[in-house]
């Protein structure tokens, strides 16, 4: 039987997500999994180690977006004799328990390696390409599949029956090659520049570890020790309550009877990030009338949050006045400097700098995993004041590296759009790749 004739003979079955059979074009057929691989395979059950007694035990928490960090890996106790569960370039590994079930990862140029139990491993037949069904595993045909079982019975999870019981568009073998060749194109793209993004922001933190310990004279400058790091000698140090004027927010819950009350949009902790400030969900309080301008924001304020993890603590940027009207929760400090000292772009570099996290973690309330500031710690913040001619000239150079990161991230964000678009065409068969393939355009 010829390779066209395997693709064009109809088998039937019964898949349960319809959708994929209406997409389908004619020649190709909805498969199920398990009839197309290798009886799938728990993973082995060990303790890891750092110390190389074994192979490399690949476990959930080492694959991150997708990819692995072999170097990272630990190592486990293994016998060879059960060489079954050894992992090889083409084998696809899912995850079949927690918050990641249902996630795969695909296998390629892995030392000597196995898999956790908490792992399930998919090793395919020559008719199926595993880069193709990698692809797969991450549109929207696949992920309904896996929501209807984890919702039942499986509690949150998965396991290899669910797995053999997929149903799949089956592409030709050329064309499956040419689909997971073009999505690879794009995550490629899409790991470069998260690559060049990373770079970017070390080279931020390199520069503000520069400017804000030797400033704009380019390491001329004479230094002076403080508790939190070696400053120009020519800087002041200024307690912020003496050029700021700090304010907090309202609380959620009060008690407003007998009030006239205003609803108003409000910012709250997951709005201000480390550097930015993410507006495109902004939820609404109701306040008293005479409370606007006591919780009002005004531009320029630099927001600060009031606690999160370790790294994250004292994290904010500028409010530009952004919407009309908001005011901040009291999760969230609203800064304003005295602008003839102290510009807020200034402030809110210095608080992102090692300097800034070196003062909020020495005066942190701690917990486990959580430190947390007070406004009274926040009013006694040490800012190193420069003269505000090289306050701007600092800023300038800062605000490079921000739009840089801006643009990067802008980049990320329309190629992660345009490999969904293509992932959820090229699968349904809206997108042929039939035109590339025949004009000799697509990898096969």
């Amino acid at each position: 039987m010829s390779e066209d004739q395997v693709f064009t003979h109809s088998i039937q079955y019964e898949p349960p997500v319809l959708v994929i059979l209406e997409a389908l074009r004619q020649n190709w057929q909805a498969v199920r999994l398990g009839d197309y691989c290798y009886k799938p395979d728990y993973g082995y059950t060990a303790s890891a180690s750092i110390i190389p007694i074994g192979p490399k035990f690949l476990r959930i928490t080492d694959i991150q977006e997708g990819m692995v960090d072999w170097m990272s890996v630990p190592y486990c106790e293994y016998h060879d004799n059960n060489i079954e569960l050894l992992l090889r370039s083409g084998d696809i590994v899912v995850a079949r328990i927690g918050a990641t079930s249902g996630k795969a990862f695909l296998v390629s140029d892995c030392p000597k390696a196995v898999f956790a139990s908490y792992l399930i491993r998919i090793r395919v037949k020559p008719l199926l390409d595993p880069l193709y069904l990698y692809f797969y595993f991450q549109s929207d045909s696949y992920w309904q599949q896996i929501e209807r079982n984890k919702g039942g019975r499986l509690k949150g999870g998965i396991n290899i029956p669910v797995l053999q019981n997929l149903v799949l568009p089956l592409p030709t073998p050329k064309e499956q090659s040419a689909i997971a060749h073009l999505l690879l194109t794009v995550q490629q793209a899409i790991q470069v520049r998260r690559r060049e993004l990373a770079l970017e922001r070390e080279r931020k933190v390199t520069l503000m570890q520069h400017l804000f310990t030797d400033g704009t004279r380019g390491g001329t400058a004479a230094l002076v020790e403080t508790r939190f790091g070696a400053i120009p000698d020519h800087w002041q140090v200024q307690i912020l309550d003496q050029c700021a004027y700090v304010q907090t927010g309202a609380a959620k819950g009060r008690d407003l009877s007998g009030s006239r009350t205003v609803q108003v949009p409000y910012l709250r902790v997951a709005n201000v990030q480390d550097g930015y400030l993410d507006l495109d969900e902004m939820k609404t309080i109701t306040i008293k009338e005479s409370e606007i301008e006591r919780y009002g924001l005004c531009d320029g304020d630099v927001v600060v949050t009031e606690g999160g993890d370790f790294d994250k603590l004292g994290r904010g940027f500028i409010w530009k006045a952004q919407l009309p009207l908001c005011i901040h929760q009291n999760h969230v400090f609203a800064v304003r400097p005295d602008r003839s000292r102290l510009t807020p772009d200034f402030l809110a570099y210095l608080f992102q700098s090692q300097y800034g996290k070196a003062y909020f973690l020495s005066v942190a309330h701690r917990t486990t995993n959580l430190a947390s500031i007070n406004s009274e710690k926040l009013k006694a913040f040490p800012v190193a004041l420069p003269p505000l001619d090289e306050q701007i000239k600092i800023v300038k150079v800062l605000n490079c590296c921000d739009v840089m990161l801006a643009s990067i991230g802008r980049e990320i964000t329309l190629l992660d759009e345009l490999f969904r678009a293509f992932l959820e065409d090229l699968m349904s068969g809206r997108l042929s790749t039939l035109p590339l393939i025949e004009a000799g355009l697509a990898p096969v």
